[in-house]
């Protein structure tokens, strides 16, 4: 398969998913909850980041932790909570606008593919642990062993000026 075939089907890849998500919007309730944590795979060699670094990772502009190391983008599927949070903190997107973000941005090949979706608290964490350079957003009293959480803007989830909620 050449390049030019690779894109149309990455493309069009985005088009399905997207397509599939506005038919299914998110429906997680917007009460509060507890804080949304910032993840990564142990081995990545970050421990603190501010938010408008985070929004950086998120809106794929910073795609390496280093020379070495890509970021690997996980995000829970629609009608999650945590994505509720990551979309109206970070993105400071609607569903739609989200979709259409990174539909544009691969279309531009700005980036090789969007966030990969997670449907479970398991996969998310499956994905961390064995994925180098992986960044999630959990509930932050789900948090299991095996991964990093990060401090945003100073803070740890849980102190009183943590942005995530």
């Amino acid at each position: 398969m050449n390049a030019t075939s690779k894109r149309v089907v990455t493309f069009l890849g985005v088009i399905l998913w997207a397509s599939m998500a506005l038919h299914y919007p998110s429906t997680a309730q917007t009460t509060r909850g507890a804080d949304v944590a910032v993840v990564v795979n142990s081995e990545t060699p970050v421990t603190d980041l501010s938010l408008s670094e985070v929004r950086k990772v998120l809106l794929g502009e910073r795609q390496y932790w280093n020379s070495k190391l890509p970021v690997v983008l996980l995000i829970r599927a629609p009608a999650a909570r945590e994505r509720d949070v990551v979309l109206r903190v970070i993105y400071q997107m609607s569903e739609a606008q989200f979709k259409q973000y990174w539909v544009a941005k691969i279309f531009r090949a700005e980036a090789a593919s969007p966030p990969r979706i997670v449907y479970s608290n398991d996969m998310q964490y499956e994905l961390l642990t064995a994925l180098p350079g992986s960044i999630a957003f959990v509930d932050s009293r789900n948090i299991r062993p095996g991964v990093k959480v990060l401090r945003v803007d100073g803070h740890m989830p849980g102190e009183k000026d943590y942005p995530l909620r």
